[in-house]
């Protein structure tokens, strides 16, 4: 079996974003979404220059007032989430998933379990560096909400493209049960 490739924060990728049009995301897809939820906290950033606008629309500088995030998507609407302390790996409606994205001595679950229910419409997200992701895991507390709305999918990564050491197709494989 292939390792599948692992996001790194430097990391440039190409994103597709007719997936997101249709709707049609994926366990095991790694997604870029708007921060709808406000993970990110509130920044304030100045008017972009002329050439700074050129560079986030044709995709070579990210964005400056929109917030995206990019996590790989573990469950989807009505997929049943857990992460047990004793295995120390996630799974996905009954099925322990085969994550080998996450790189070598991290644990699947980091120091959190859950035991979930993905509302329809909506994703359970992880970043592949458990460590240091502040993802669905993080954002289970009062008032916060760990689903990320499918809605705010901006689009799907389909390549590493940056640095050229990394170049690379990503692999998608569903684990679980469908």
């Amino acid at each position: 079996r292939q390792r599948q490739m692992c996001i790194r924060d430097s990391d440039r990728i190409a994103v597709s974003r007719i997936d997101a049009l249709r709707s049609n995301v994926h366990r095991g897809d790694v997604v870029v979404f708007d921060d709808t939820l406000g993970w990110l906290g509130s920044t304030d950033v100045a008017t972009p220059s002329i050439a700074r606008k050129i560079g986030e629309f044709t995709g070579f500088v990210p964005g400056g007032t929109e917030q995206t995030l990019v996590k790989r998507v573990i469950g989807v609407g009505g997929d049943h989430v857990t992460c047990e302390s004793s295995s120390g790996k996630v799974s996905v409606n009954g099925v322990e998933l085969d994550e080998t994205y996450v790189p070598d001595g991290q644990v699947p679950c980091g120091e959190r379990t859950f035991d979930v229910v993905v509302p329809e419409g909506h994703l359970w997200v992880m970043g592949d560096n458990r460590s240091n992701s502040a993802d669905s895991r993080y954002h289970m507390g009062s008032g916060q909400s760990p689903y990320v709305p499918v809605s705010s999918v901006v689009g799907t990564v389909q390549a590493v493209i940056w640095p050229t050491s990394r170049w690379t197709c990503l692999l998608y494989t569903s684990d679980a049960a469908d």
